[in-house]
């Protein structure tokens, strides 16, 4: 094995150049740590003429992909370009040459994860994607590595800084669901079209990933019920403080015995749930494992410099294992049959928000309604809202998802209610 390592660069964006600086500043460290040097020997770029973030030695620079992926001194490509369809080709093409694989492509790992590993197998190579998940928190490695002896029973977090710089912005200075957006994109942390965002996606894609590293089956986008935060209002939002509940985008990944849950949604938290105070652009992840307890992962879940460290911790483990003669050895192979939980099996605590007429015994009705369904109430809020109606704001104790269900189909037959405003579901102690 020679003196230095050579990298192939797919993208030379906000990630790509992070990776290339961390490469240039911390190679002494790199020696030190390696006993060899690591260099960038071609970036792909799609435009030569544009401008850098970082500075570059343009003869390195290719719109060429062979140069990169056929280029017999390159050992290791990093793939941080994005996309699928061309992301997922080239990482084919590279593996097939032998070549060792990091990306940073969630949407990628995501959707064809398990393809790729099995060609990477095959050739013997190393696939690693740490920065596909938290950006610069080692969470991918802890789960696979430092819980492998433990058996993970359930994953919830915060996984996407763009919904939840907006929620903390609703929550913490009033500002509307448009006016946050707004901020975020001015401030970078929203794409012009913030859909797979604010939507729900990009936190689906994460947990699809995160649930197939800690149950060890093979969870796939479809099974990911998914729900953004574009319909959440303040008037929920200030409702739930009053109840001592704060509004976060929640990915959520349970097992009970061998069935699993996966979903994404709007989730009230109590506010004494450690992700309750876990602000603006920060992630953060909830993990609970039979022998180990609750541990909680923390940190900045994007940016240049965070996500291109994780990168290139990936890159130092390939190196590491070069040297020992043992990469393609790391995969985590599904274990267990997938068993999807239905609704029955499902038990959570709900708010729900109903416009009801202000009328004697209305109440009453609705909490037979309830209670014929098994449902039972933690805390209750009525308060008027306009001439002849008022807000009553329910939250349930733990329940079947099947039940809660039926309830919002049946309340929506019952002639005192006017309409469900909204419905959400809360997780930790709701109590005061």
């Amino acid at each position: 094995m020679a003196n230095e390592v050579s990298i192939g660069l797919l993208g030379l964006g906000v990630v790509g150049s992070g990776v290339l600086k961390i490469i240039e500043e911390h190679q002494e460290d790199l020696v030190h740590r390696l006993g060899r040097g690591v260099k960038v020997e071609k970036v792909l770029v799609r435009n030569l003429e544009k401008a850098r973030q970082v500075d570059v030695d343009e003869r390195i620079l290719t719109t060429n992909s062979d140069e990169v992926l056929k280029n017999p001194n390159i050992d290791i490509i990093v793939e941080v370009m994005g996309g699928v369809d061309d992301a997922r080709q080239y990482i084919l093409e590279a593996l097939k040459a032998k070549k060792h694989v990091v990306t940073a492509n969630k949407d990628l790992i995501a959707l064809h994860g398990p393809e790729l590993e099995k060609v990477a197998r095959e050739n013997g190579c190393d696939l690693f994607y740490e920065a596909s998940v938290g950006g610069g928190i080692p969470l991918l490695r802890s789960v696979a590595d430092g819980l492998i002896s433990d058996r993970i029973n359930q994953v919830m977090g915060i996984v996407n800084g763009t919904t939840n710089y907006i929620l903390t912005k609703m929550t913490k200075d009033g500002q509307s669901y448009e006016d946050a957006l707004r901020k975020a994109q001015e401030l970078g942390f929203a794409e012009a079209d913030p859909t797979a965002d604010v939507e729900g996606l990009d936190a689906a894609r994460k947990m699809v990933i995160l649930a197939r590293l800690s149950f060890l089956t093979n969870v796939e986008l479809d099974d990911v019920e998914v729900k953004g935060i574009s319909d959440v209002s303040l008037t929920d939002i200030e409702y739930g403080k009053k109840l001592d509940l704060t509004m976060k985008l929640i990915g959520f990944a349970k097992r009970t015995g061998q069935e699993i849950e996966v979903n994404v949604q709007p989730t009230f938290l109590a506010d004494t749930h450690p992700l309750a105070s876990v602000n603006d652009e920060y992630n953060a992840v909830y993990v609970s494992g039979e022998a180990v307890g609750e541990t909680m992962f923390y940190g900045p879940g994007a940016g240049s410099l965070p996500t291109a460290t994780a990168v290139m911790a990936d890159v130092v483990e390939v190196i590491k294992n070069m040297i020992l003669g043992v990469n393609g050895k790391k995969f985590i192979r599904p274990q267990f049959e997938k068993k999807l939980a239905p609704p029955e099996n499902r038990y959570s605590q709900y708010y729900i928000r109903l416009k009801v007429k202000d009328e004697t015994g209305a109440f009453a009705r609705i909490s037979d309604l309830f209670k014929k369904l098994g449902i039972s109430f933690e805390r209750i809020l009525q308060t008027p809202r306009e001439e002849g109606y008022a807000d009553v704001i329910v939250v349930t104790h733990e329940t079947s998802y099947e039940n809660f269900k039926q309830a919002l189909e049946d309340l929506e037959k019952l002639d005192v209610v006017d309409s469900i405003r909204s419905h959400y579901r809360v997780e930790g102690d709701a109590k005061r």
